[in-house]
């Protein structure tokens, strides 16, 4: 169990973070950068869950979506580094990535067919998953990125996991449009 007692530690003060292994990276390393934009997501997707009370299953899947970002976030603070841990790590496993594709053919099954490219925005719960979808992929960047640094391992789940959270960060700004009826649709070339 987590406790903190201190929210401050001043351990910080010299621009560096521990991880949760014990081992102290600068906080403009890759490793950082890919878990603090996870936290990120995670924050933008409790904004939208500000719009989302009483949409079920659409809030209980966005909770656990909340829950799994912390594990994701433990997962890439804890690197793997061949050696033997003292505890075991929590890590992203492949139930987590079939959840949320399941959760993902839930939602869409009542979408309305789509006839263009979709413009973010609409109800305000919309507006906030289309930006935390768009931070989600700026984070899968990162962590892709990192994915494929020297000496720096990923858990493959984790990778899969943070594909499949954009998409179904989608699919739910569509069921929040109305399953789709008020989607805001590109017009190509509308203002030439």
């Amino acid at each position: 169990m987590v406790k903190l007692n201190k929210i401050y530690t001043r351990t910080g003060d010299n621009g560096t973070t521990a991880l949760v292994s014990g081992p102290r990276r600068v906080k403009h390393d890759l490793r950082i950068e890919a878990y603090g934009t996870i936290d990120e997501t995670n924050s933008v997707i409790g904004m939208a869950r500000l719009h989302t009370r009483g949409m079920d299953p659409l809030d209980g899947m966005l909770e656990r979506i909340q829950n799994d970002l912390f594990d994701l976030g433990a997962d890439l603070a804890t690197p793997d580094t061949g050696e033997k841990p003292q505890w075991e790590p929590l890590r992203i496993v492949a139930a987590q990535v079939k959840r949320v594709e399941d959760d993902i053919d839930t939602l869409n099954a009542e979408l309305q067919p789509l006839t263009s490219f979709v413009l973010p925005g609409g109800s305000p719960a919309a507006a906030h998953l289309h930006l935390a979808r768009t931070v989600a992929r700026r984070a899968e960047r990162v962590i892709v990125e990192l994915s494929r640094t020297e000496e720096e391992v990923i858990n493959s789940e984790l990778i899969q996991y943070v594909n499949r959270l954009s998409d179904f960060l989608f699919v739910a700004a569509r069921v929040c449009n109305d399953q789709g009826r008020t989607d805001v649709l590109w017009v190509p070339g509308k203002n030439r």
